[in-house]
């Protein structure tokens, strides 16, 4: 992958009016004016609210990249979102489309903890041990080289909403899973789809070898969610103890325990619908990135709506696309530069289409 522009990206001074934060969102617009349709403007859920307003569109990673690839007018897209999920966005749309991200030092701590060459060292003990009894399944937050692996090695990539699906898909060949990077999604995933607990390995990316069964139909990549991985059992319990009748909501990227101890679990899109269709007075206690929890209280203000956790912080990649960072991009279209573009490495390309496009093949 290569990241044009400067790792830092800009400084106030770069701005051409050097403009003062209250004044960004009417340069933003005049430029989204200006351009029409020929911008569009991905905004992830979990971003702040003084950036995500800026969005045209809302959503999960993958459906965002999904709306890129169908809205061909658009020729340079932004991404308010983290690194993978760009180049998620430039995998999928044509070679016409111009992905940027504003912070390009915007990661994923979760998909950082799988890199390409980690996981081919992973692979090459599990399938000399397995002889390619195992299929290799990564969920969208991974890199666009951690998609390719899996679609050059017969596996395919799954979102929070479909991972049960490819999972499945996977077992009707009566071969065994390697998921990654993602360890709760995977244990939570694996027990939904009548996987035992007593089935499961843990590959340790630090010591290099297979924890738990000695014969597993589930290997699960030990990496995980930071933010996810703080909302507890505990935290639920309490919950239902200060607000009686409160109902428990989290995403599966969190632990186990915590998944089963809710009332419900699902993606962020999943739990933006079930506030939606929520009645007045409903109560719920969500596990999630906290700006969207708090956007939802704002929404639907007829209902309780809390954060397992209110003390938990936002996630710190997410936080690093500002209304600055957004401006210089959108003013280097005007001057005819290209701040900041993701481009994923033709053969990644290649590969990682390769695994989308089996998730997609079955229904995912």
């Amino acid at each position: 992958m290569v990241l044009n522009a400067a790792v830092n990206g800009p400084r106030l001074s770069s701005s051409p009016s050097n403009l003062k934060d209250h004044q960004f969102g009417s340069r933003i617009q005049e430029i989204r004016d200006q351009l029409g349709t020929r911008l569009l403007i991905l905004g992830h859920h979990y971003q702040p609210e003084n950036v995500v307003n800026y969005a045209d569109l809302r959503g999960d990673s993958f459906l965002l990249a999904r709306q890129a690839a169908k809205n061909q007018e658009a020729q340079y897209i932004v991404f308010l979102g983290v690194r993978f999920m760009a180049e998620t966005a430039d995998i999928v749309t044509s070679p016409a489309q111009v992905v940027m991200l504003p912070a390009p030092q915007a990661g994923c701590m979760m998909a950082d903890m799988a890199t390409a060459q980690q996981v081919r060292e992973a692979w090459e003990t599990i399938d000399s041990r397995f002889r390619q009894e195992f299929v290799p399944i990564t969920y969208v937050n991974s890199s666009a080289d951690v998609k390719a692996f899996c679609g050059e090695n017969g596996g395919l990539t799954c979102t929070s909403s479909s991972a049960a699906k490819a999972f499945r898909w996977v077992l009707e060949q009566d071969k065994r899973i390697f998921f990654l990077p993602d360890e709760h999604l995977g244990r939570n995933t694996g027990v939904q789809v009548d996987i035992g607990l007593d089935d499961m390995a843990i590959w340790d990316r630090y010591q290099h070898e297979l924890m738990g069964s000695n014969n597993p139909r589930l290997i699960l990549w030990n990496g995980y969610c930071p933010i996810h991985q703080q909302f507890t059992a505990d935290q639920a319990r309490h919950l239902r103890q200060e607000h009686p009748g409160i109902r428990i909501m989290v995403h599966p990227e969190c632990p186990y325990h915590t998944v089963s101890e809710a009332d419900a679990n699902g993606s962020t899109e999943a739990i933006i619908s079930q506030v939606q269709a929520s009645a007045p007075g409903s109560s719920w206690g969500i596990g999630t990135e906290i700006n969207l929890v708090k956007r939802l209280a704002i929404q639907h203000r007829d209902q309780t709506i809390l954060s397992l956790d209110e003390t938990v912080e936002p996630c710190p990649d997410m936080m690093k696309i500002t209304p600055e960072s957004l401006l210089w991009c959108l003013e280097g279209i005007l001057k005819g530069e290209i701040r900041n573009q993701v481009t994923v490495k033709p053969e990644s390309a290649r590969w990682a289409r390769v695994a989308i496009g089996r998730m997609l093949d079955i229904g995912c």
